[in-house]
């Protein structure tokens, strides 16, 4: 096991998606977005390919440890909104993830999720996921501490949406409470919506 932390690069892409898509292999969330059938896997690895390629890691605050047991998403400031151009480019890449009967039922859920993000400034944590072996072990606190650090330097909030009741207790060892529970979908599972204030 090693929890050190680093910095993701183009590099790491491919083999953190695999260890995102084992962790969150039972997330209700993650499962109800993505497509069901035999390609299943390969949609959940090819979303977190995408998330951490596409979206994330220009951002440079993609946090993995150097085992690649666990990954963290993190977005600075004002950068996690999905510009219009940027979603146009996604499409073709969605339709992997989640079949083309799922490309609305997507587009709805982000465009809600978007829409609850707070407007005061923070970081935001899309993802947090550690591969099954290593839960429990420390990596998940590992991977949040880098940039709870930050927000308290900086005096930021942090902002994630949590898709497990049973990681609520989780989030608030680090000072996160829930300040809304949401449901991004009809007959989706909800999601949990949690703010962390800096620690002065």
């Amino acid at each position: 096991m090693n929890n050190k932390i680093k910095k993701a690069s183009n590099t790491d892409t491919d083999r953190l998606a695999i260890s995102l898509a084992r962790a969150f292999d039972d997330d209700p969330v993650v499962n109800w977005i993505v497509r069901k059938d035999k390609k299943r896997t390969q949609g959940l690895e090819l979303l977190f390919h995408s998330c951490i390629a596409d979206l994330c890691l220009r951002h440079e605050q993609v946090l993995m440890t150097e085992d690649f047991a666990g990954g963290a998403l993190w977005y600075p400031p004002g950068t996690s909104k999905v510009g219009f151009a940027r979603q146009l480019f996604l499409i073709p890449k969605m339709i992997p993830v989640v079949g083309w009967t799922g490309l609305l039922r997507l587009a709805l859920a982000m465009d809600k999720m978007d829409r609850d993000h707070p407007k005061e400034r923070h970081y935001y944590l899309q993802f947090i996921g550690v591969v099954p072996e290593h839960q429990g072990s420390g990596t998940g606190t590992a991977l949040m501490k880098p940039i709870l650090d930050i927000c308290d330097r900086e005096k930021c909030g942090a902002f994630l949406q949590s898709s497990k009741e049973a990681n609520l207790a989780f989030y608030g060892r680090f000072g996160f409470v829930v300040t809304k529970k949401i449901f991004p979908g009809k007959g989706s599972p909800p999601l949990w919506l949690m703010w962390r204030s800096p620690r002065i």
